[in-house]
């Protein structure tokens, strides 16, 4: 039985003091600790403890029962030692007698420190309590999380691997300050990871965030983390909980060797765990097995077996076979040839020289060496040294000088595996802190370099190499560089088991992050990564057979091949070619000078020549005009012809009209969050985009890895999994549900990195939108789509990824607007690759013009009108021109042409009156004349009758209507005449009836 502690201060007192804090704090009931060193009485087992200390130093030593109740026959309670009392490393305090004892052989004690190196079983003292989810997206019944905990693992233990929050808790009650420390490997940032400390009140004590949240490390390496703790009750939390894995096998926490300082004493020494052995008695420490020998639990020698170092058990060795030896190249002799060898894999566990066995098969035949990688040379002496600085070569020639107007490219380019270069590492590591030989890694294999076998299917093997910063070439150095240098490698995996291949890097010996990582078998194939700042970065490639518990080798055919790695601008580089650079502008000069951020080389001067207007300067591009691309439609560069952008303006033209929009009004950057989404466990997650519509780029950090990165520098993208572009997006985890007291951002990708333009068009540079995303209701005004692109290549997405985001005016939304998804496409994207958004807003609309109202004329009052300006409905423009103020014009009121039309009207009525008097005179007076000449015909009289008529007696001249005017008739006059026309025809007509009358009978 493994007995951590016995009373007061070890396992025993730790047990019961995290039982009692743990149910202080509601966080478990009814739990029975069973310890060591029980002693039988009348009423059962119980155990020694001191009370707390009182103000005169003293205390008292007490007997418990392990069985709550009544009962008879316990001791006395006894003075106990001075509670300053503690014992030296080697000892432990025997209670019944109060001494310090030395420890037996076969264990060990620190003295005032306990320490936890074996986890066959969970040690007492600790506990380890999962966190039940939130409800799941519908309300129904939430996920438990019972099977998820801490499991033992003999030398380590281990996290689990779900989104679960698991906390592996242990309480220690200190007599003086000390401080806990532990090893652990935390290669997954799918897990978060935390360490904190509470006090017997359940308060998180003051902790700073470098020593709560645990840092990544490489796969299959142990760190080494340590907190100082305060006099009093610590308890210790240990926290994991997986961040949104979905299919992905996740790599969990392991922990191991926690030794915890300022205790006052232990009640009990610690049994060597097996594979190691303490032979005198007072040991502070126990050493592990010689090889070719083991030990079990508690032992204080070691038995003689064929057996590695540190064995615990004594194995039968196998037959030695085809998998407990590897191949390498011997480096190049002084004829310039190598061969093929083979050597026994390390620590070598199989058996030669029994039936069935393998012997070691002879070297191959001596062939020539490959040729140097290039900017090497071959100095005959069969190695291969690198050109000196300002020379180049191609690895087969010698080195020679650049020619004149060029100057040589620095990095490295490796496509010759003879042997390791010297700025590469390969080592091994084994996750359960086996012997690994480093060795056993990676090795050399001539046109490739290929993982080594291991000890076991589960190690790392690790390959490393370590670029101290990066040097741009002369002509670009002044440049506002977006690429410092690219790692470009090819390789392809084969593997029958559940393998992985890893691509790491760590930015000035931060953090370790995974850059992209590739499962099962690979074809071959090249993978590229920008570097895009100027920092020291080691790049690693890790590969595990498989992620499961092993300690055989029944893998060992899987493999992964690496057959070139080229790194650019690497500041300790070589050089593989010359690149034309641009000279001085001094007469006959040959000296290279740098280039005025936006400008390229002219290859027929060798000068400097700035980009044209809304251009952008390609990286690294050929020295020619062409290295200045176009700006895509409605985008414009920057003033170091970095980048191209939009400025928020845009213009378009449908036959005689034309629209002008400003997008300033929607804000220089918009944030979507999509959700929630819930986990097969239940866990709530959102996705978050942020948008750079306009200007320059937004970010997107990353809390979840290394939460002690400061905001500063966050703000300024300064962590290590920050990510700064056009379009982003990230996982929020709500903190309510999760046990933490902060949401979560994790998984932080840049979606566009590039902006290609905006056009009324559905389709720009192989990017298409497709219009049943987001029907429309109105054609009036068109959608404006903005396109982005990234050309950081994943595994999924080969070409990159790329966003649209679609402008579209709504007068109802605010001038910020809604940002959407498709709802086919809930998530952002259908594909995983083309990501779609829909910014519906009133700022999306065109700048008004005076096309956009009209006028209203109102009714004229008091000899005044005013006139009206109003939009014309609905309302499709923002900004723009201002409606006109309201007018009032004079006018002519009712009132006037009233008393117009009353004049008028009189006026033609007395007209009426008097030319009808006058025309009834008139027609009297003809009538007079018609009587007088019928009175005339019927007088019998033989005198013809004159034809024309004379002033009648009785008649006077005022009586005549034949006056001669010569003056101009008014209008009077001109209805006389008329009249008289009338007159004369009737006349006429009476005298032609007269003549009818005269005529025969």
């Amino acid at each position: 039985m493994f007995k951590t502690a016995g009373k007061m201060t070890v396992s025993r007192a730790a047990s019961l003091l995290s039982i009692a804090v743990e149910m202080v704090c509601g966080r478990i009931q009814g739990r029975r600790v069973v310890g060591a060193g029980e002693i039988t009485s009348s009423c059962g087992d119980y155990y020694y403890e001191y009370t707390e200390c009182d103000s005169r130093g003293s205390r008292w030593r007490v007997a418990i029962p392990h069985e709550p109740g009544a009962c008879t026959g316990l001791p006395e309670p006894v003075r106990g030692t001075e509670c300053t009392f503690s014992c030296k490393a080697g000892e432990f305090l025997e209670m019944s007698a109060q001494e310090c004892t030395q420890c037996a052989a076969g264990s060990y004690s620190l003295g005032s420190g306990i320490r936890f190196d074996q986890w066959d079983a969970m040690p007492a003292g600790f506990s380890s309590l999962a966190t039940l989810l939130e409800n799941g997206p519908h309300g129904e019944d939430r996920l438990t999380c019972n099977s998820s905990s801490w499991v033992p693992q003999g030398n380590y233990l281990e996290s689990n691997r779900d989104e679960c929050t698991v906390s592996l808790i242990y309480a220690v009650h200190l007599k003086k300050q000390g401080s806990v420390s532990f090893e652990y490997q935390y290669p997954d940032n799918n897990l978060l990871f935390e360490f904190f400390i509470q006090n017997d009140q359940c308060q998180e004590m003051d902790q700073s965030a470098d020593t709560k949240w645990l840092k990544l490390t490489n796969h299959g390496e142990w760190a080494t983390h340590t907190v100082n703790l305060k006099s009093g009750t610590n308890i210790l939390y240990w926290r994991t909980g997986g961040v949104l894995m979905g299919s992905k096998v996740v790599k969990p926490v392991l922990l191991k060797n926690v030794q915890i300082e300022g205790v006052a004493y232990t009640s009990e020494c610690f049994p060597c765990k097996s594979g190691s052995f303490s032979r005198v008695p007072g040991s502070s420490t126990c050493e592990p097995c010689p090889r070719d020998t083991y030990s079990n639990h508690g032992a204080s020698s070691c038995t003689p077996c064929n057996s590695t170092e540190g064995s615990g058990a004594c194995k039968k060795r196998p037959p030695c076979s085809k998998k407990d030896y590897f191949q390498i190249h011997t480096a190049c002799d002084h004829e310039g040839k190598t061969q093929v060898i083979y050597k026994w894999i390390e620590p070598k566990i199989c058996l030669e020289g029994v039936t069935g066995a393998e012997t070691l098969p002879p070297g191959g035949e001596r062939e020539p060496c490959p040729p140097c990688n290039p900017g090497f040379y071959n100095n005959d002496t069969a190695i291969c040294s690198p050109c000196p600085p300002g020379t180049y070569s191609d690895g087969m020639k010698p080195c020679q000088q650049c020619p004149a107007g060029t100057e040589p490219t620095l990095g490295y380019e490796y496509k010759w595996w003879n042997i390791l270069p010297s700025n590469m590492k390969t080592s091994c590591f084994n996750v359960g802190n086996s012997k690994c030989d480093s060795m056993n890694g990676w090795e050399v294999a001539g046109d490739h370099i290929q993982s080594g076998a291991g000890s076991s299917d589960n190690d790392y093997l690790i390959l490393n190499i370590h670029v101290p910063g990066f040097k741009l070439p002369t002509s670009v150095s002044s440049h506002s560089a977006t690429e410092f240098g690219r790692i470009t490698f090819e390789f392809e995996t084969s593997c029958v088991a559940d393998c992985e291949l890893y691509f790491m890097m760590d930015v000035n010996r931060k953090s370790t992050m995974v850059v992209e990582s590739w499962g099962r078998t690979k074809t071959r194939q090249t993978y590229t990564h920008i570097m895009t700042k100027n920092a020291s970065v080691s790049y690693t490639w890790a590969f595990q057979r498989t992620n499961q518990p092993s300690d055989t080798r029944q893998y060992v055919n899987d493999v992964a091949r690496i057959y070139s790695i080229s790194v650019s601008n690497a500041v300790d580089g070589v050089s593989s070619g010359c690149r034309v650079c641009a000279l001085s502008t001094q007469p006959s000069s040959s000296t290279c000078v740098p280039c005025p951020p936006g400008h390229y080389i002219d290859a027929l001067t060798s000068q400097c020549s700035e980009c044209p207007r809304n251009t952008y300067l390609v990286p690294h591009a050929a020295p020619s005009a062409d290295a200045c691309k176009p700006c895509g439609p409605g985008s414009r560069s920057d003033k170091d012809h970095s980048l191209c952008y939009s400025d928020c303006h845009f213009t378009h033209t449908d036959g005689n009209a034309t629209l002008t929009f400003d997008f300033s009004l929607l804000g220089s950057v918009g944030t979507l969050m999509n959700g929630p989404s819930f986990t097969s466990k239940g866990t709530k997650y959102f996705h978050q985009f942020n948008i750079s519509l306009c200007g320059g780029q937004v970010l997107c950090t990353d809390n979840v890895t290394d939460l002690s990165v400061s905001d500063a520098q966050r703000e300024k993208g300064e962590g290590p999994s920050a990510v700064k572009t056009f379009i982003c997006q990230s996982t929020i985890i709500p903190a309510s549900g999760r046990g933490f007291h902060t949401a979560l951002s994790s998984q932080s990708i840049n979606l566009a990195d590039t902006f290609l333009g905006a056009t009324v068009d559905d389709n720009l540079d192989g990017i298409r939108v497709t219009p049943e995303m987001y029907p429309k209701t109105s054609k009036k005004v068109p959608d404006i789509n903005f396109f982005y692109r990234s050309l950081e290549v994943t595994s999924s997405c080969q070409s990159g990824r790329s966003a649209v985001v679609t402008l579209r005016c709504n007068p109802e939304k605010s001038t910020k607007g809604d940002l959407s998804v498709p709802s086919q496409c809930p998530a952002g994207t259908c594909d995983g690759c083309t990501f779609n958004f829909l910014w519906e807003s009133s700022g999306a609309c065109p700048t008004c013009t005076e096309r956009d109202y009209h006028q209203i004329e109102g009714v004229c009052k008091g000899g005044h009108q005013d006139l009206l300006y109003v939009w014309t409905e609905p309302k499709l423009c923002m900004g723009g021109v201002a409606l006109p103020e309201k007018k009032t014009l004079p006018c002519e009121g009712m009132e006037f042409w009233v008393r117009l039309g009353a004049g008028v009207g009189a006026f033609t009525a007395v007209l009426l009156v008097s030319l009808t008097c006058y025309f009834w005179k008139k027609n009297k007076r003809l009538e007079y004349k018609y009587s007088r000449l019928v009175m005339s015909a019927n007088k019998e009289c033989e005198m013809p009758v004159a034809d024309s008529c004379a002033v009648m007696e009785g008649e006077n001249e005022g009586d005549m209507e034949d006056e001669v005017v010569y003056t101009k008739p008014s209008l009077l006059g001109k209805l006389k005449a008329i009249a008289s026309k009338v007159g004369v025809h009737r006349h006429a007509s009476s005298v032609d009836i007269k003549g009818s009358f005269e005529g025969p009978m």
